[in-house]
């Protein structure tokens, strides 16, 4: 079992303003997944705040 977490690591890369094309898992994989919709999570929060402190 690994310490890694795809997930938190997609949401770290989105607030470090990784592109997600940078996703580092197979694509296909459950990792690519879940590395996916955490960065997706965060993009479309930070998406939304801008838009609403405009």
């Amino acid at each position: 079992m690994t310490d890694r977490d795809p997930f938190a690591e997609g949401e770290r890369a989105a607030r470090d303003n990784i592109p997600p094309e940078a996703n580092p898992y197979s694509d296909g994989s459950d990792e690519h997944a879940l590395w996916s919709a955490g960065h997706e999570k965060v993009a479309s929060a930070m998406e939304a705040r801008e838009s609403e402190g405009s």
